[in-house]
């Protein structure tokens, strides 16, 4: 078995764990093992992943406080270790933690804007795409509108949830401070079309709309959706609205 890889494996594991053993082998310039300066490390590790996650999830932050915030990201930490080389990836998992750590059960909305924040994070760091406006569709012809499907942004995200996530995220990002939060359910659109994200409450017919042509749903199947979910749903602005915000980049016939 090679040697480097187990070394740099236990390495690793033993960083993540507080207070748990030094792994074998490091010593000091005397050739002493040196657990204080190992203690060290591990501490800049675990700090350094849990700065991470402050800064990804700046609303949970705020909504928890600061001391108990850190306490949970060393606790995520240490047990969901990085991935990849990206700090920005990492702490996919952590709105799924929220709903296990018992210490925030009480706090029942507090995964799903967790989810919210990572939705934001994706979006911003999405690719850029170049939209196309609404007189693309002119160039269409004789094709079926309703068989269309729409290229939606690569960097749009529907964020459902049983709380009034977008309100809470707002009173708490300094966009609508000490605003009244609603009892009610709410989804959120994210995208970011163009150097900023976009971040709004959808009314249950678009987020039914949108997020059937997400799924590759026809405009017709898109419809019939929305119209489910809210008969008074305008499709026609539907449509233009997507259009408006930036979120269309192309389109293709049902049989493509």
């Amino acid at each position: 078995m090679p040697f480097w890889p187990d070394r740099h494996a236990a390495f690793g594991a033993a960083a993540l764990q507080p207070g748990g053993a030094m792994p074998p082998g490091l010593v000091d310039p005397d050739g002493n093992p040196s657990p204080r300066r190992f203690a060290v490390y591990r501490n800049n590790v675990l700090t350094g992943l849990a700065n991470g996650l402050a800064e990804a999830y700046p609303i949970v932050r705020r909504l928890v406080g600061e001391a108990f915030f850190h306490a949970m990201a060393l606790e995520f930490a240490a047990n969901h270790p990085p991935t990849g080389p990206l700090m920005f990836d990492y702490g996919a998992a952590f709105p799924a933690f929220l709903t296990r750590f018992e210490p925030v059960q009480s706090l029942f909305y507090l995964p799903d804007v967790a989810r919210l924040e990572r939705a934001w994070l994706e979006a911003y760091h999405a690719a850029d795409e170049d939209p196309v406006g609404a007189d693309a569709l002119s160039s269409a012809g004789a094709m079926d509108l309703g068989g269309m499907r729409l290229g939606l942004h690569g960097s749009l995200r529907l964020v459902r949830s049983a709380f009034p996530v977008v309100s809470i995220w707002r009173a708490n990002s300094g966009e609508a401070e000490g605003a009244e939060i609603p009892d009610r359910p709410e989804t959120a659109l994210i995208g970011r079309p163009g150097a900023e994200v976009t971040l709004r409450p959808l009314p249950h017919g678009a987020a039914a709309w949108i997020g059937a042509l997400q799924a590759g749903q026809t405009l017709a199947e898109a419809a019939e959706a929305a119209l489910a979910a809210d008969p008074q749903f305008d499709i026609a602005e539907g449509l233009a609205g997507l259009f408006r915000l930036g979120l269309v980049t192309g389109f293709r016939p049902e049989a493509a």
